[in-house]
């Protein structure tokens, strides 16, 4: 409970980027892998999208435009390179790469984002697994207190000291006591096929991570999705930039080379009519241009109402994951009120089951009595690590969104 008080949050104990892979399989690791191998490639191709390609053309044609002066068809080849580069755009460079890189920091934040679910999952399947192993082994125990209980009851019973609706409430509550622990093998079955088929550890040798509290400042500093939400808004007011660049001026250098060639051997035989020459040629210049659109306006404001939209959204996610923090540091108080009750009943029990021991030494108790106070001590130890899990399991939840390394 001080702990609670002085502290707030987790930090992932001591594991390092490579063990929190190790949680999930190598087949799930490869495909965020190339996520993030597309994200980096996507940031190259947009950062690079001002520079234009080299257009290159080549074209062959077939015509007949002297048939009647009985000239054969004529052949015409011509082949260009031509470049129309800009080299300026009123900021739109310079803004488009900023941005690009900006949309990278957002997808990888989106990337990282799944991953840490991923291992959140595989993670919280580990603690459920260990904790339905404690529940178990806890239910096996109240199935001999409640075979002890019928046992009791049937002697009773036998003595004329109990009616019979007491031994069958006796053999009802050891039916259900039945029933719950094979609900629980049903359940570990389903916890351990979930976790094999997104992890390659061995769940029953697996280490599970200790959870450390840390303060609400830095959870909020540090939250995976706050810091996806803050590079869509850097995005976005670069994007507003890039956007009013477009309809600004534009210089561009355009250069090109130029062949051409026409063939028709029958000019040669023509008066006045010769084939011309091979000709080949270049030119090289400056154009400016400036586009005229009705919704220019309509444009910018868009995209500045998009920059707006995702300051809103910065405030809102803090508000949304400070009321996720609270209500975590409250079922942390709960479970730790929990676990005190269960501390206060050992004690009691294991009180009780050394007078009891005493009483069966000096012939007052029967050995039921002895394996019941005994079982009861142990219940309530699996009970305090089950509750423990629970904690770590509230602690998981934050964790998927803590994360204390850039993009």
């Amino acid at each position: 409970m001080k702990h609670l008080a002085l502290c707030s949050v987790l930090l992932f104990g001591a594991l390092s980027a490579e063990e929190l892979e190790s949680y999930v399989s190598g087949l799930k690791s490869k495909e965020f892998a190339y996520e993030h191998e597309k994200a980096d490639l996507e940031r190259k191709k947009l950062r690079d999208s001002w520079i234009q390609p080299l257009q290159m053309r080549y074209s062959i044609s077939k015509s007949n435009p002297y048939n009647e002066l009985g000239v054969q068809t004529q052949k015409t080849q011509n082949a260009a390179i031509v470049m129309d580069q800009p080299i300026f755009k009123s900021g739109g460079i310079y803004y488009g790469i900023k941005f690009a890189q900006a949309s990278y920091r957002y997808n990888s934040y989106s990337i990282d984002a799944a991953r840490r679910k991923l291992i959140k999952e595989a993670v919280a399947l580990l603690m459920q697994i260990r904790q339905n192993t404690l529940g178990i082994q806890k239910q096996e125990l109240q199935i001999d207190n409640a075979h002890i209980n019928l046992e009791q009851k049937r002697e009773q019973y036998l003595n004329g000291q109990l009616d019979s609706g007491f031994l069958n409430s006796a053999i009802i509550e050891k039916n259900r006591a039945m029933q719950v622990l094979y609900d629980l093998q049903t359940n570990q079955e389903r916890l351990v096929s979930k976790f094999e088929a997104i992890s390659d550890l061995d769940y029953k040798e697996a280490r599970i991570p200790s959870l450390k509290l840390i303060g609400e400042e830095s959870f909020l500093e540090n939250n995976v999705d706050i810091k996806q939400i803050q590079s869509e808004n850097e995005r976005d007011s670069y994007g507003i930039n890039v956007t009013a660049a477009k309809y600004l001026p534009t210089l561009s250098l355009t250069a090109g080379y130029n062949w051409d060639k026409l063939e028709n051997p029958s000019f040669e035989g023509i008066q006045n009519l010769q084939s011309p020459p091979e000709t080949k040629y270049y030119n090289y210049g400056l154009k400016l241009t400036m586009p005229l659109d009705f919704n220019t306006f309509r444009d910018i404001e868009l995209s500045r109402v998009g920059y707006l939209k995702s300051l809103v959204l910065v405030d809102d996610a803090k508000r949304e994951f400070s009321a996720l923090y609270a209500q975590v540091m409250q079922n942390m108080k709960n479970f730790d009120k929990k676990i005190a009750l269960s501390e206060e009943n050992t004690a009691l029990y294991s009180t009780l089951l050394a007078d009891t021991k005493a009483l069966y030494s000096a012939g007052y108790k029967t050995e039921y009595d002895v394996r019941n106070l005994a079982n009861s001590v142990e219940i309530e130890g699996f009970e305090q690590k089950i509750f423990e899990l629970e904690k770590q399991l509230e602690l998981l939840n934050l964790y998927e969104k803590f994360i204390n390394d850039e993009v």
